[in-house]
């Protein structure tokens, strides 16, 4: 294997593929990279399509779908490079946006992952909502990013154009040490899609290992292409492995409080889809916290390891209060607001 390997998981997304994997190889193939791309059991003749169009673009093929989670962490136990990106299938690449990414890594040593600057596919002078110029969290596990607030998004004006530590990088284009990705044991593959690219830095961070975006590189993210965002089974990954992304890191001391407040606010989350008539997320989002409770037991350990292995308290890139009370009530919908 080559020193840097970008793995595109795929499921069902030929037509992805098709559109997006041309430019892809052509900013990225080099003598120090490869681009590799595995499939999770796809029914769309995605794999029939690589082999006759790229048959020298290394092809792993899945028994089944294993998510998003599980899947990477089958491929990168399979490609042995210092450095991987896990990109999405749905990602226009640009020139010299993964040079740009490596060279921060090389040069940062305590940095473990970056992620470059996402815009929207379709609209190109804005940020995209899965990961912006950097995401952040509140101190009751809302996540939010530098040009994307709640469903607010900024038009790129350069504002956020510096490098700066941030406490998640988007799984959208996540470029990471793949020694740092297997010691802090990789994507929770009980996950299965959604948030685990927020608990994998969460760990990253509460052991001393920086994560960080880099503007200058910058590509493009269509967003939603396998599940769409009004999508039950979305809301329900989202709220459950929120939850359960808590109670894996949060300290004993907080751990009360932040529970206290996260099942007042689903609660008000879900009355507020019920009286809307949008019965089928409110159901997703009783299903969550009634599925958290009884997977609660078989993160006990997981939950112990992760504390005893934390060495930084205070993390960066927390904001010590509620993102939504800043949006709805004090009309903060902006990253510099904040």
């Amino acid at each position: 294997m080559k020193k840097i390997a970008v793995v595109i998981l795929n499921w069902n997304g030929r037509d992805l593929l098709e559109k997006f994997l041309p430019a892809v190889l052509r900013h990225t193939l080099s003598e120090n990279c490869d681009v590799v791309i595995a499939d999770n059991a796809s029914s769309d003749g995605s794999v029939e399509f690589l082999s006759s169009a790229c048959p020298e673009i290394p092809l792993i093929v899945f028994d089944k779908n294993y998510g998003f989670a599980d899947g990477y962490n089958k491929t990168l136990q399979q490609v042995d490079s210092e450095y991987v990106v896990l990109l999405n299938s749905d990602v226009e690449t640009t020139e010299n946006w993964l040079q740009i990414l490596v060279s921060y890594l090389e040069n940062h040593p305590d940095t473990a992952a970056v992620q470059p600057k996402i815009r929207s596919y379709s609209r190109k002078q804005y940020f995209e909502y899965a990961g912006a110029a950097g995401g952040f969290i509140d101190h009751y596990g809302y996540p939010f990013c530098r040009g994307r607030i709640l469903e607010s998004l900024e038009e790129d004006k350069g504002q956020y154009n510096a490098e700066i530590p941030v406490f998640w990088a988007t799984g959208a284009c996540l470029c990471i040490r793949r020694k740092d990705f297997l010691e802090a044991g990789g994507l929770d593959a009980r996950f299965f899609a959604h948030m685990e690219e927020i608990d994998l830095c969460w760990r990253l961070n509460a052991r001393g290992r920086k994560i960080a975006c880099v503007p200058s590189s910058v590509v493009y993210h269509v967003g939603g292409a396998s599940l769409s965002k009004e999508d039950p089974r979305k809301t329900y990954l989202n709220f459950r492995n929120n939850l359960l992304m808590l109670y894996k890191n949060v300290s004993k001391e907080d751990l009360p409080k932040v529970f206290l407040v996260r099942y007042i606010l689903d609660a008000l989350a879900f009355a507020h889809l019920f009286v809307q008539g949008n019965f089928k997320n409110a159901k997703s989002v009783f299903d969550a916290h009634r599925d958290f409770l009884k997977m609660c037991s078989s993160y006990k350990q997981t939950r112990k390891e992760n504390l005893s292995k934390t060495t930084v308290k205070n993390i960066p890139g927390v904001l010590q209060e509620s993102i939504l009370w800043n949006y709805y009530f004090k009309g903060k919908k902006t990253y510099r607001s904040i």
